[in-house]
């Protein structure tokens, strides 16, 4: 069942056309992957469907409803969540108040209702609910096998352990759909073969995961469906088996022969 979709989505930045015309589709349940030479817009089409930029021109669908150009606030609220190509976590804070951010921010809150109400109403009530919230967060922390560190300052991890963190902050919102944007990048093979097997988990609990890699392997390994960009277009998509012998795919990471003539 397909969960997500642009139809004609386009990105434009002056006379540059980073986005053009990018028709992406997202399968509900699975590992969707999104690939592409250094510059091919990727990073841009996570933007506009995850609110942080809007679209120049065309659509984006998700479970059925019109969202272009929601402010990422309410695109959140709405089920989806992202993590960033440089990590963002309140390096301040300890590990699972990293977490309890994510969880004070899950889909479905009112920001007008939930806490603030609560808080007014009772001061008890208050502190029962971070009592819950904490919990909770110790809950995510051992999904990840994070739950050893959770009182360490986020910045004092080595950096494998910091991205998982911030994917753990980013599951807290309860997301139906995971965006991921390179999320090995700077990973070591160890801590690669274990974000392997979270997003295997991921997939496993009934989120979505779309993802930007250029680690061909974790792709190839993790991904059901591929979507391949190269200048802004979308050239190919397919299961990974289609994508690895996809010709026009190869040229677009290799070159053409006479590219070198």
């Amino acid at each position: 069942m397909r969960i997500l979709e642009t139809e004609h989505l386009t990105r434009e930045f002056g006379g540059v056309v980073a986005v053009f015309d990018v028709n992406f589709k997202v399968e509900e349940g699975m590992v969707n992957g999104l690939i592409g030479p250094n510059g091919a817009g990727k990073t841009t089409l996570f933007n506009q469907i995850t609110g942080v930029d809007k679209p120049t021109k065309g659509k984006i669908i998700f479970d059925g409803k019109d969202i272009t150009g929601l402010p990422a606030w309410k695109i959140s609220r709405l089920g989806i969540a992202r993590t960033f190509q440089n990590i963002r976590l309140y390096k301040e804070l300890t590990v699972v108040e990293n977490v309890m951010m994510g969880l004070h921010f899950k889909v479905g809150k009112d920001p007008f209702k939930g806490r603030f109400a609560q808080a007014v109403k009772s001061y008890f009530t208050a502190r029962k609910e971070n009592r819950e919230v904490y919990q909770m967060a110790m809950e995510e922390l051992r999904f990840f096998d994070l739950e050893d560190v959770a009182n360490e300052f986020a910045g004092s991890l080595p950096y494998g352990r910091q991205r998982e963190l911030e994917i753990a902050r980013a599951i807290a919102s309860r997301p139906r759909i995971l965006f991921l944007d390179e999320p090995a990048a700077g990973m070591n093979p160890s801590e690669t073969a274990h974000l392997m097997s979270i997003i295997n988990r991921i997939r496993e609990s009934g989120i979505t995961v779309v993802l930007i890699e250029h680690d061909m392997k974790l792709v190839m390994n993790v991904c059901d469906q591929i979507t391949v960009l190269s200048f802004g277009q979308k050239i190919a998509e397919g299961t990974p088996e289609e994508i690895r012998n996809n010709q026009q795919v190869i040229e677009a990471y290799l070159g053409r022969e006479e590219d070198y003539e």
